[in-house]
Protein backbone atom coordinates (compact mmCIF):
# COMPACT_ATOMS: atom_id res chain seq x y z
CA UNK A 1 0.00 0.00 0.00
CA UNK A 2 3.05 2.32 -0.35
CA UNK A 3 4.42 4.02 -3.08
CA UNK A 4 5.00 3.24 -6.88
CA UNK A 5 8.79 3.05 -6.25
CA UNK A 6 9.55 3.03 -2.15
CA UNK A 7 13.26 3.68 -0.19
CA UNK A 8 13.07 4.71 3.41
CA UNK A 9 15.54 7.80 3.79
CA UNK A 10 18.58 6.04 5.59
CA UNK A 11 21.53 7.21 6.98
CA UNK A 12 23.73 10.04 6.01
CA UNK A 13 22.78 12.44 3.32
CA UNK A 14 25.77 11.81 1.33
CA UNK A 15 29.59 10.77 2.19
CA UNK A 16 31.10 13.74 4.13
CA UNK A 17 34.10 15.25 3.04
CA UNK A 18 34.22 18.31 0.20
CA UNK A 19 32.82 17.25 -3.44
CA UNK A 20 33.00 20.69 -5.45
CA UNK A 21 31.93 18.82 -8.73
CA UNK A 22 28.54 17.54 -7.50
CA UNK A 23 27.04 18.56 -9.43
CA UNK A 24 23.11 19.63 -8.24
CA UNK A 25 22.44 20.24 -4.77
CA UNK A 26 20.79 22.28 -1.98
CA UNK A 27 22.30 24.75 -0.26
CA UNK A 28 24.57 24.22 2.58
CA UNK A 29 22.37 25.04 5.79
CA UNK A 30 24.13 23.53 8.96
CA UNK A 31 27.92 24.38 10.55
CA UNK A 32 29.39 20.76 8.60
CA UNK A 33 28.94 22.77 5.23
CA UNK A 34 26.45 19.65 4.26
CA UNK A 35 23.12 19.77 2.79
CA UNK A 36 20.48 19.13 4.99
CA UNK A 37 17.54 17.84 3.35
CA UNK A 38 14.90 18.01 5.74
CA UNK A 39 15.65 21.24 6.72
CA UNK A 40 15.65 22.61 3.13
CA UNK A 41 12.29 20.61 3.06
CA UNK A 42 10.91 22.42 5.87
CA UNK A 43 11.58 25.76 4.93
CA UNK A 44 9.97 25.25 1.51
CA UNK A 45 6.93 23.72 3.06
CA UNK A 46 6.90 26.41 4.98
CA UNK A 47 7.17 28.95 2.90
CA UNK A 48 4.43 27.49 0.51
CA UNK A 49 1.88 27.27 2.85
CA UNK A 50 2.82 30.94 3.99
CA UNK A 51 0.70 32.42 1.25
CA UNK A 52 -2.35 30.55 1.42
CA UNK A 53 -2.35 29.40 5.02
CA UNK A 54 0.02 31.49 7.81
CA UNK A 55 -1.41 29.39 10.79
CA UNK A 56 -0.10 26.12 8.85
CA UNK A 57 3.16 27.68 7.94
CA UNK A 58 3.68 28.18 11.55
CA UNK A 59 3.19 24.92 12.55
CA UNK A 60 5.05 23.40 9.76
CA UNK A 61 8.06 25.89 10.92
CA UNK A 62 7.69 24.75 14.34
CA UNK A 63 8.15 21.12 13.77
CA UNK A 64 10.98 19.89 15.38
CA UNK A 65 11.75 16.58 13.95
CA UNK A 66 11.01 16.80 10.10
CA UNK A 67 11.93 13.27 9.85
CA UNK A 68 9.38 11.80 12.11
CA UNK A 69 6.72 14.26 11.24
CA UNK A 70 6.65 15.15 8.16
CA UNK A 71 2.97 13.92 7.28
CA UNK A 72 1.12 16.47 8.43
CA UNK A 73 2.61 20.08 6.78
CA UNK A 74 2.06 17.48 3.46
CA UNK A 75 -1.02 17.02 4.05
CA UNK A 76 -1.64 21.20 5.20
CA UNK A 77 0.11 22.17 1.25
CA UNK A 78 -3.06 20.14 -0.11
CA UNK A 79 -5.69 21.22 2.35
CA UNK A 80 -4.50 24.66 1.07
CA UNK A 81 -4.26 24.68 -1.82
CA UNK A 82 -7.60 22.61 -2.65
CA UNK A 83 -10.03 25.77 -1.62
CA UNK A 84 -9.54 27.21 -5.20
CA UNK A 85 -7.43 27.36 -8.35
CA UNK A 86 -5.33 30.21 -6.89
CA UNK A 87 -4.24 28.78 -3.85
CA UNK A 88 -2.85 25.90 -5.91
CA UNK A 89 -1.06 27.95 -8.07
CA UNK A 90 -0.08 29.78 -5.28
CA UNK A 91 1.32 26.88 -3.36
CA UNK A 92 3.19 25.55 -6.63
CA UNK A 93 4.82 28.93 -7.46
CA UNK A 94 6.45 29.65 -4.15
CA UNK A 95 7.15 26.07 -3.44
CA UNK A 96 9.03 26.33 -6.45
CA UNK A 97 10.66 29.06 -6.19
CA UNK A 98 11.63 28.54 -2.75
CA UNK A 99 13.09 24.92 -3.94
CA UNK A 100 15.07 26.61 -6.30
CA UNK A 101 16.41 29.48 -4.05
CA UNK A 102 18.26 26.68 -2.00
CA UNK A 103 19.91 24.74 -5.15
CA UNK A 104 23.13 25.24 -6.54
CA UNK A 105 25.16 23.30 -9.21
CA UNK A 106 28.67 23.09 -8.29
CA UNK A 107 31.78 22.74 -10.71
CA UNK A 108 34.46 24.03 -8.83
CA UNK A 109 32.50 26.86 -7.60
CA UNK A 110 28.74 26.85 -6.77
CA UNK A 111 25.85 28.43 -8.81
CA UNK A 112 22.45 28.68 -8.56
CA UNK A 113 21.16 25.71 -10.42
CA UNK A 114 18.82 27.62 -12.80
CA UNK A 115 22.02 29.60 -13.85
CA UNK A 116 23.83 26.17 -15.07
CA UNK A 117 22.70 25.35 -17.86
CA UNK A 118 23.67 28.67 -19.47
CA UNK A 119 26.94 29.17 -17.25
CA UNK A 120 28.17 25.74 -19.17
CA UNK A 121 27.24 25.59 -22.75
CA UNK A 122 29.98 23.29 -24.54
CA UNK A 123 28.54 20.49 -26.35
CA UNK A 124 29.85 17.09 -24.93
CA UNK A 125 27.67 14.72 -26.81
CA UNK A 126 26.96 13.36 -29.64
CA UNK A 127 23.78 11.26 -31.10
CA UNK A 128 23.64 7.09 -31.67
CA UNK A 129 20.70 6.05 -33.47
CA UNK A 130 19.11 2.95 -33.46
CA UNK A 131 16.44 1.78 -36.20
CA UNK A 132 13.68 -0.91 -34.65
CA UNK A 133 13.62 -4.10 -37.27
CA UNK A 134 10.15 -5.13 -35.89
CA UNK A 135 6.45 -3.79 -37.05
CA UNK A 136 4.18 -2.06 -34.66
CA UNK A 137 1.80 -3.32 -32.33
CA UNK A 138 -1.34 -2.30 -34.09
CA UNK A 139 -3.97 -2.12 -31.07
CA UNK A 140 -3.70 -1.85 -27.21
CA UNK A 141 -2.80 -5.23 -25.22
CA UNK A 142 -1.94 -5.67 -21.93
CA UNK A 143 0.33 -7.90 -19.70
CA UNK A 144 -1.76 -9.16 -16.81
CA UNK A 145 -1.41 -12.47 -14.03
CA UNK A 146 0.82 -14.39 -16.82
CA UNK A 147 -1.10 -14.05 -19.95
CA UNK A 148 -1.32 -10.69 -22.20
CA UNK A 149 -5.21 -9.13 -22.62
CA UNK A 150 -6.47 -7.89 -26.05
CA UNK A 151 -9.75 -5.54 -27.09
CA UNK A 152 -12.34 -6.60 -25.18
CA UNK A 153 -10.83 -8.65 -22.35
CA UNK A 154 -9.11 -5.08 -21.68
CA UNK A 155 -12.29 -3.28 -21.46
CA UNK A 156 -13.92 -5.97 -18.66
CA UNK A 157 -11.08 -5.76 -16.65
CA UNK A 158 -11.11 -1.86 -16.87
CA UNK A 159 -15.09 -2.58 -15.98
CA UNK A 160 -14.13 -4.80 -13.29
CA UNK A 161 -11.49 -2.26 -11.31
CA UNK A 162 -13.72 0.75 -11.95
CA UNK A 163 -16.63 -1.76 -10.03
CA UNK A 164 -14.12 -2.48 -7.42
CA UNK A 165 -12.82 0.79 -6.76
CA UNK A 166 -9.37 0.32 -7.84
CA UNK A 167 -9.17 3.40 -10.16
CA UNK A 168 -11.72 5.81 -10.99
CA UNK A 169 -14.07 5.90 -13.83
CA UNK A 170 -12.22 8.47 -16.21
CA UNK A 171 -9.18 6.69 -15.88
CA UNK A 172 -11.06 3.73 -17.72
CA UNK A 173 -12.44 5.80 -19.92
CA UNK A 174 -9.32 7.19 -21.00
CA UNK A 175 -8.37 3.67 -22.23
CA UNK A 176 -11.24 2.93 -23.41
CA UNK A 177 -11.49 5.94 -25.79
CA UNK A 178 -7.86 4.91 -26.46
CA UNK A 179 -9.13 1.19 -27.92
CA UNK A 180 -11.61 3.09 -29.73
CA UNK A 181 -9.32 5.11 -31.76
CA UNK A 182 -6.40 2.38 -32.56
CA UNK A 183 -4.63 4.74 -34.84
CA UNK A 184 -3.54 6.68 -31.96
CA UNK A 185 -1.18 4.10 -30.84
CA UNK A 186 0.71 4.78 -34.43
CA UNK A 187 3.51 6.95 -32.36
CA UNK A 188 5.85 8.03 -35.28
CA UNK A 189 5.40 11.31 -35.31
CA UNK A 190 5.88 11.71 -31.17
CA UNK A 191 9.28 12.51 -29.78
CA UNK A 192 9.81 11.79 -25.95
CA UNK A 193 13.06 12.59 -24.33
CA UNK A 194 12.87 9.87 -21.62
CA UNK A 195 14.85 10.88 -18.13
CA UNK A 196 15.39 7.25 -16.59
CA UNK A 197 15.10 5.08 -19.71
CA UNK A 198 15.90 2.19 -17.73
CA UNK A 199 13.64 2.56 -14.69
CA UNK A 200 10.69 -0.25 -14.50
CA UNK A 201 7.77 2.24 -13.85
CA UNK A 202 9.22 4.53 -17.28
CA UNK A 203 7.18 4.27 -20.22
CA UNK A 204 10.20 3.06 -22.91
CA UNK A 205 9.10 -0.40 -23.82
CA UNK A 206 5.69 0.51 -24.87
CA UNK A 207 6.39 3.84 -26.83
CA UNK A 208 9.22 1.49 -28.60
CA UNK A 209 6.66 -1.20 -29.62
CA UNK A 210 3.86 1.58 -30.66
CA UNK A 211 6.90 3.18 -33.29
CA UNK A 212 7.65 6.64 -31.43
CA UNK A 213 10.77 8.09 -31.16
CA UNK A 214 12.62 7.67 -27.69
CA UNK A 215 15.78 10.19 -27.09
CA UNK A 216 16.48 8.06 -23.91
CA UNK A 217 18.61 9.49 -21.28
CA UNK A 218 19.97 7.48 -18.17
CA UNK A 219 23.62 7.32 -15.79
CA UNK A 220 26.59 5.67 -18.19
CA UNK A 221 25.89 2.44 -16.72
CA UNK A 222 26.32 -0.52 -19.71
CA UNK A 223 23.86 -2.36 -18.20
CA UNK A 224 21.20 -0.25 -18.35
CA UNK A 225 22.49 0.44 -21.94
CA UNK A 226 22.44 -2.87 -22.79
CA UNK A 227 19.32 -3.72 -21.99
CA UNK A 228 17.49 -0.35 -23.71
CA UNK A 229 19.51 -0.96 -26.99
CA UNK A 230 17.87 -4.71 -27.13
CA UNK A 231 15.02 -2.95 -26.37
CA UNK A 232 14.85 -0.92 -29.07
CA UNK A 233 16.62 -3.64 -31.50
CA UNK A 234 13.14 -5.79 -31.56
CA UNK A 235 10.57 -2.99 -31.78
CA UNK A 236 9.56 -0.69 -34.19
CA UNK A 237 10.63 2.50 -32.89
CA UNK A 238 13.66 4.87 -32.88
CA UNK A 239 15.66 5.29 -30.11
CA UNK A 240 19.06 8.26 -29.89
CA UNK A 241 21.20 7.51 -27.32
CA UNK A 242 23.50 9.80 -26.21
CA UNK A 243 27.62 9.28 -26.57
CA UNK A 244 30.30 10.87 -25.15
CA UNK A 245 32.00 13.56 -28.17
CA UNK A 246 34.50 11.49 -30.26
CA UNK A 247 33.02 8.20 -29.59
CA UNK A 248 32.95 6.39 -32.44
CA UNK A 249 31.06 2.77 -30.91
CA UNK A 250 31.37 -0.01 -33.99
CA UNK A 251 28.68 -2.36 -32.61
CA UNK A 252 25.75 -2.71 -29.48
CA UNK A 253 28.45 -3.69 -27.14
CA UNK A 254 30.96 -0.83 -27.67
CA UNK A 255 27.80 1.57 -27.63
CA UNK A 256 26.22 0.36 -24.52
CA UNK A 257 30.28 0.40 -22.32
CA UNK A 258 29.85 4.44 -23.14
CA UNK A 259 26.08 5.64 -23.50
CA UNK A 260 24.76 7.78 -20.98
CA UNK A 261 24.67 11.19 -19.07
CA UNK A 262 24.34 11.73 -15.08
CA UNK A 263 21.72 13.94 -15.00
CA UNK A 264 22.77 15.34 -11.80
CA UNK A 265 26.75 16.11 -12.51
CA UNK A 266 25.81 16.98 -16.03
CA UNK A 267 23.30 19.11 -16.52
CA UNK A 268 24.75 21.35 -18.37
CA UNK A 269 25.76 19.08 -20.83
CA UNK A 270 22.83 17.50 -21.10
CA UNK A 271 20.42 20.22 -21.62
CA UNK A 272 23.07 21.65 -24.73
CA UNK A 273 22.53 18.16 -26.11
CA UNK A 274 18.51 18.01 -25.44
CA UNK A 275 18.17 22.26 -26.83
CA UNK A 276 19.44 21.14 -30.16
CA UNK A 277 16.61 18.60 -30.75
CA UNK A 278 14.16 19.18 -33.38
CA UNK A 279 10.44 19.60 -31.81
CA UNK A 280 8.14 19.35 -30.70
CA UNK A 281 8.49 16.62 -27.63
CA UNK A 282 7.52 15.67 -24.88
CA UNK A 283 9.82 15.92 -21.86
CA UNK A 284 9.00 12.64 -19.63
CA UNK A 285 10.65 12.46 -16.19
CA UNK A 286 10.64 9.04 -14.78
CA UNK A 287 13.61 9.09 -12.66
CA UNK A 288 14.25 7.56 -9.19
CA UNK A 289 17.04 7.02 -6.44
CA UNK A 290 17.15 6.52 -3.40
CA UNK A 291 17.21 9.10 -0.16
CA UNK A 292 18.55 12.56 -0.53
CA UNK A 293 19.79 11.77 -4.08
CA UNK A 294 15.92 11.39 -5.22
CA UNK A 295 15.56 15.39 -4.76
CA UNK A 296 18.74 15.61 -6.03
CA UNK A 297 17.76 14.25 -9.61
CA UNK A 298 14.23 15.48 -9.44
CA UNK A 299 16.20 19.15 -9.15
CA UNK A 300 17.82 18.46 -11.89
CA UNK A 301 14.74 17.27 -14.32
CA UNK A 302 13.09 20.16 -13.35
CA UNK A 303 15.69 22.35 -13.55
CA UNK A 304 16.38 21.18 -17.29
CA UNK A 305 12.51 21.76 -18.17
CA UNK A 306 12.32 24.94 -16.66
CA UNK A 307 15.29 25.94 -19.13
CA UNK A 308 13.90 24.34 -21.68
CA UNK A 309 10.41 25.99 -21.49
CA UNK A 310 12.13 29.24 -21.32
CA UNK A 311 13.78 28.43 -24.77
CA UNK A 312 11.18 26.90 -26.26
CA UNK A 313 7.25 26.82 -27.13
CA UNK A 314 7.18 23.20 -28.91
CA UNK A 315 7.85 21.27 -25.45
CA UNK A 316 5.08 19.54 -23.32
CA UNK A 317 6.01 17.85 -19.85
CA UNK A 318 4.72 14.23 -18.70
CA UNK A 319 5.03 12.94 -14.80
CA UNK A 320 3.79 9.79 -12.95
CA UNK A 321 3.08 10.18 -9.72
CA UNK A 322 2.69 7.96 -6.50
CA UNK A 323 -0.48 6.90 -4.94
CA UNK A 324 1.35 7.10 -1.63
CA UNK A 325 0.88 11.09 -1.12
CA UNK A 326 -2.34 13.33 -0.04
CA UNK A 327 -4.82 13.92 -3.08
CA UNK A 328 -8.01 15.84 -2.96
CA UNK A 329 -10.05 13.21 -4.52
CA UNK A 330 -13.53 13.34 -5.78
CA UNK A 331 -17.13 13.25 -3.77
CA UNK A 332 -17.74 9.54 -5.45
CA UNK A 333 -14.92 8.54 -3.64
CA UNK A 334 -15.15 9.88 -0.35
CA UNK A 335 -19.14 8.25 -0.60
CA UNK A 336 -17.51 4.80 -1.68
CA UNK A 337 -15.16 5.08 1.31
CA UNK A 338 -17.96 5.43 3.68
CA UNK A 339 -20.03 3.00 2.79
CA UNK A 340 -17.30 0.29 2.64
CA UNK A 341 -16.55 1.24 6.53
CA UNK A 342 -20.24 1.19 7.20
CA UNK A 343 -20.46 -1.74 6.00
CA UNK A 344 -16.89 -3.41 7.50
CA UNK A 345 -16.53 -6.59 9.14
CA UNK A 346 -14.10 -8.72 10.33
CA UNK A 347 -14.46 -11.61 6.84
CA UNK A 348 -11.14 -12.42 6.25
CA UNK A 349 -9.53 -10.41 9.33
CA UNK A 350 -11.01 -12.61 12.40
CA UNK A 351 -7.71 -14.19 13.30
CA UNK A 352 -6.79 -10.47 14.35
CA UNK A 353 -7.14 -9.25 18.02
CA UNK A 354 -9.57 -6.64 18.31
CA UNK A 355 -6.86 -4.30 19.98
CA UNK A 356 -5.58 -4.58 16.26
CA UNK A 357 -8.83 -3.84 14.92
CA UNK A 358 -9.79 -1.30 17.33
CA UNK A 359 -6.82 0.78 15.78
CA UNK A 360 -8.34 1.17 12.47
CA UNK A 361 -9.60 4.63 11.17
CA UNK A 362 -11.57 5.74 8.10
CA UNK A 363 -10.31 6.96 5.32
CA UNK A 364 -12.39 10.17 5.71
CA UNK A 365 -13.17 11.81 8.77
CA UNK A 366 -14.06 14.84 7.39
CA UNK A 367 -14.08 16.78 3.99
CA UNK A 368 -12.79 20.19 3.32
CA UNK A 369 -15.28 22.72 2.24
CA UNK A 370 -13.86 24.30 -1.41
CA UNK A 371 -14.83 26.59 -4.18
CA UNK A 372 -15.83 23.95 -6.01
CA UNK A 373 -18.17 21.82 -2.97
CA UNK A 374 -16.97 19.45 -0.46
CA UNK A 375 -13.57 17.73 -1.07
CA UNK A 376 -12.43 14.32 0.31
CA UNK A 377 -8.45 14.50 1.01
CA UNK A 378 -7.05 10.82 0.55
CA UNK A 379 -3.90 10.92 3.02
CA UNK A 380 -1.83 8.20 1.93
CA UNK A 381 1.31 9.28 2.66
CA UNK A 382 3.57 7.14 4.24
CA UNK A 383 6.38 7.90 7.14
CA UNK A 384 9.19 5.37 5.99
CA UNK A 385 9.36 6.85 1.93
CA UNK A 386 11.21 9.27 3.90
CA UNK A 387 10.81 13.47 3.58
CA UNK A 388 13.36 12.98 0.58
CA UNK A 389 10.55 10.73 -1.73
CA UNK A 390 8.29 13.49 -0.52
CA UNK A 391 9.65 16.55 -1.61
CA UNK A 392 10.63 15.23 -5.13
CA UNK A 393 7.39 13.75 -5.62
CA UNK A 394 5.83 17.19 -4.64
CA UNK A 395 8.12 19.27 -7.07
CA UNK A 396 6.75 17.21 -9.84
CA UNK A 397 3.14 18.09 -9.11
CA UNK A 398 4.02 21.68 -8.23
CA UNK A 399 5.74 22.11 -11.43
CA UNK A 400 2.95 20.27 -13.89
CA UNK A 401 0.31 22.71 -11.90
CA UNK A 402 2.21 25.74 -12.55
CA UNK A 403 2.87 24.65 -16.66
CA UNK A 404 -0.77 23.96 -17.06
CA UNK A 405 -1.33 26.86 -15.49
CA UNK A 406 1.41 29.15 -17.98
CA UNK A 407 -0.27 27.27 -21.24
CA UNK A 408 2.45 24.17 -21.18
CA UNK A 409 1.44 20.40 -22.22
CA UNK A 410 1.53 18.76 -19.22
CA UNK A 411 0.43 15.24 -18.04
CA UNK A 412 1.04 13.93 -14.82
CA UNK A 413 -0.85 10.64 -13.94
CA UNK A 414 -1.40 8.85 -10.77
CA UNK A 415 -0.24 5.46 -11.31
CA UNK A 416 -0.84 2.35 -8.92
CA UNK A 417 1.02 0.63 -6.40
CA UNK A 418 3.37 -1.77 -8.40
CA UNK A 419 5.67 -4.08 -7.31
CA UNK A 420 8.88 -2.88 -8.34
CA UNK A 421 12.23 -3.78 -7.35
CA UNK A 422 12.75 -0.71 -4.69
CA UNK A 423 9.63 -1.79 -3.21
CA UNK A 424 10.10 -6.26 -2.97
CA UNK A 425 13.69 -5.23 -1.83
CA UNK A 426 12.34 -3.82 1.38
CA UNK A 427 10.68 -7.01 3.56
CA UNK A 428 8.29 -4.64 5.59
CA UNK A 429 7.00 -2.98 2.62
CA UNK A 430 7.01 -6.15 0.68
CA UNK A 431 5.02 -8.06 3.34
CA UNK A 432 2.83 -4.64 3.42
CA UNK A 433 2.33 -5.30 -0.79
CA UNK A 434 1.09 -9.14 -0.15
CA UNK A 435 -1.37 -8.32 2.77
CA UNK A 436 -2.66 -5.21 1.16
CA UNK A 437 -5.69 -6.98 -0.58
CA UNK A 438 -7.40 -7.47 2.67
CA UNK A 439 -8.18 -3.79 3.02
CA UNK A 440 -9.30 -3.51 -0.92
CA UNK A 441 -6.12 -2.53 -2.34
CA UNK A 442 -4.18 -4.36 -5.43
CA UNK A 443 -1.37 -4.03 -6.11
CA UNK A 444 0.04 -4.36 -9.87
CA UNK A 445 3.10 -5.91 -11.76
CA UNK A 446 5.60 -3.41 -13.24
CA UNK A 447 4.73 -4.69 -16.37
CA UNK A 448 1.08 -4.09 -15.97
CA UNK A 449 1.42 -0.67 -14.47
CA UNK A 450 3.80 0.51 -16.81
CA UNK A 451 1.99 -0.41 -20.01
CA UNK A 452 -1.48 1.17 -18.72
CA UNK A 453 0.42 4.59 -17.67
CA UNK A 454 2.21 4.29 -20.84
CA UNK A 455 -1.46 4.03 -22.82
CA UNK A 456 -2.75 6.63 -20.66
CA UNK A 457 -0.33 9.07 -21.85
CA UNK A 458 -0.55 8.50 -25.39
CA UNK A 459 -4.40 9.41 -24.65
CA UNK A 460 -3.14 12.73 -22.96
CA UNK A 461 -1.43 13.32 -25.97
CA UNK A 462 -3.76 12.47 -28.85
CA UNK A 463 -7.21 13.11 -26.97
CA UNK A 464 -8.58 16.41 -27.33
CA UNK A 465 -10.61 16.16 -24.53
CA UNK A 466 -7.47 15.30 -22.48
CA UNK A 467 -6.80 16.51 -19.10
CA UNK A 468 -3.34 17.46 -19.89
CA UNK A 469 -4.10 20.14 -22.62
CA UNK A 470 -3.71 23.48 -20.72
CA UNK A 471 -6.97 24.83 -21.90
CA UNK A 472 -8.82 21.50 -20.60
CA UNK A 473 -12.16 22.35 -18.61
CA UNK A 474 -10.93 21.94 -15.26
CA UNK A 475 -12.63 23.54 -12.04
CA UNK A 476 -9.22 22.86 -10.06
CA UNK A 477 -5.71 22.15 -11.22
CA UNK A 478 -5.81 18.57 -9.19
CA UNK A 479 -8.50 17.84 -11.24
CA UNK A 480 -6.25 16.95 -14.05
CA UNK A 481 -4.93 13.98 -11.94
CA UNK A 482 -7.83 13.05 -10.02
CA UNK A 483 -10.41 12.19 -12.47
CA UNK A 484 -8.26 9.63 -14.16
CA UNK A 485 -6.19 8.22 -11.07
CA UNK A 486 -5.56 4.95 -11.39
CA UNK A 487 -4.79 4.75 -7.29
CA UNK A 488 -4.88 0.89 -6.82
CA UNK A 489 -7.88 1.24 -4.06
CA UNK A 490 -6.14 3.70 -1.40
CA UNK A 491 -8.80 6.43 -2.43
CA UNK A 492 -11.87 4.38 -2.14
CA UNK A 493 -11.03 1.93 0.96
CA UNK A 494 -12.72 2.03 3.93
CA UNK A 495 -9.73 2.42 5.88
CA UNK A 496 -7.44 5.30 6.20
CA UNK A 497 -3.87 3.56 4.64
CA UNK A 498 -1.51 4.33 7.87
CA UNK A 499 -3.87 2.95 10.30
CA UNK A 500 -3.57 -0.65 8.27
CA UNK A 501 -0.29 -0.57 6.72
CA UNK A 502 1.10 -2.39 10.00
CA UNK A 503 -1.26 -5.31 10.35
CA UNK A 504 -1.00 -5.79 6.36
CA UNK A 505 2.23 -6.29 6.65
CA UNK A 506 1.53 -8.98 9.31
CA UNK A 507 -0.71 -10.50 7.59
CA UNK A 508 1.28 -10.02 4.65
CA UNK A 509 3.91 -11.79 6.57
CA UNK A 510 1.52 -14.75 6.84
CA UNK A 511 0.64 -15.02 3.57
CA UNK A 512 4.33 -15.20 2.06
CA UNK A 513 5.23 -17.59 4.84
Amino acid sequence: MCAVTVTADRGPERPSGPDPDRGVDLASVMDSGRPSTPAVAQAVVAAALETVDPGAALRAASVREWRRHYLAPYRDLVVAGTRDADAADAVARTGLAELHARSTFHRGDAVPLLQATSAWTAPAFASVTIEGAAGRDVGLSVPFHGKRLFGPEVRRRLDAWVAEGVVERGFATSIHTLIDHPEWLDLSDVTVVVLGAGAEMGPLRSLLRWGAHVVAVDLPRPEIWSRVIRMARSSSGTLTVPVPLGSDPKDDDALAAVAGIDLIRQLPELHTWVAQLEGPFILGTYTYADGATHVRVALAADALAHALLAERSDVGLAFLATPTDVYAVPAGAVEESRRRWDARGLSGLAQLPLRAVGRFAPNYADTVHAERGEVGIADCLVLQQGPSYALAKRLQRWRATQSRRDGVWASLNIAPATRTRSVVKNRALAAAYAGAHRFGVEVFEPSTSNTLMAALLVHDLRSESSYARPDADLAHPDDAWSRQAAHGGLWRSAYAPRSVLGIAAALGMVTRG
